[in-house]
């Protein structure tokens, strides 16, 4: 069956109803996001944490920030995967329906930024399915993409350090997902100026 059908008279979440509400407006800044994973499979892995700014005016907005650990616990468990993350994190840790209805306030109607950013919508939207919601439908940017549209490379992806290396933004011995997130939108900040993206 189509999923048009199924969904035309769904109840959805008060907080989903409220995300759509604010899609009819205009956008008015961008949010760089990360995400780390379980896997690479969207309907076997999990999220384990999401890192994002707010990008407004050509700036970073440090305080307009989102960071959580997702209690993941079953699933590790389920799959035999170590807790240690999850233990030793010192960021906000949250169980997944609460971090993604957190996550979705924060979002609202912005422009979403990422790196490979289709993957990171897809593990969204199979978390956001669980929780009987939409997929997402805010407009977003790859900032690989944008990298290979400015330089005009066809045949090769960028990875984040690849892209951090080229425009010399300091690696760091710390791998979080806020920390992608920041990276990442100082690499976006770079690519909007050059391609002229308001």
């Amino acid at each position: 069956m189509l999923d048009w059908i199924k969904n035309i008279n769904k109840d959805y979440p008060e907080f989903w109803k409220d995300y759509l509400t604010k899609l009819e407006a205009k956008p008015s800044k961008f949010v760089v996001l990360s995400t780390e994973t379980s896997g690479l499979n969207p309907n076997k892995d999990v999220i384990l944490s999401l890192g994002a700014f707010s990008v407004i005016d050509d700036s970073i907005i440090i305080k307009e920030n989102f960071e959580a650990v997702l209690l993941q616990y079953k699933f590790l468990e389920d799959n035999g995967l170590s807790n240690e993350f999850i233990i030793e994190s010192k960021m906000t840790k949250m169980p997944e329906a609460e971090a993604l209805e957190a996550f979705i306030n924060f979002l609202g109607n912005a422009v979403l930024v990422g790196h490979h950013i289709n993957f990171d919508i897809e593990m969204l939207n199979a978390a956001l399915e669980r929780l009987d919601c939409g997929r997402l439908k805010n407009e977003a940017l790859d900032i690989d993409v944008m990298y290979r549209k400015l330089t005009d490379i066809n045949d090769k992806q960028f990875s984040l350090n690849d892209l951090c290396e080229i425009y010399k933004i300091p690696k760091s011995d710390r791998n979080s997902s806020a920390e992608d997130a920041y990276k990442i939108g100082l690499l976006f900040l770079k690519l909007k100026s050059r391609l002229g993206i308001k």
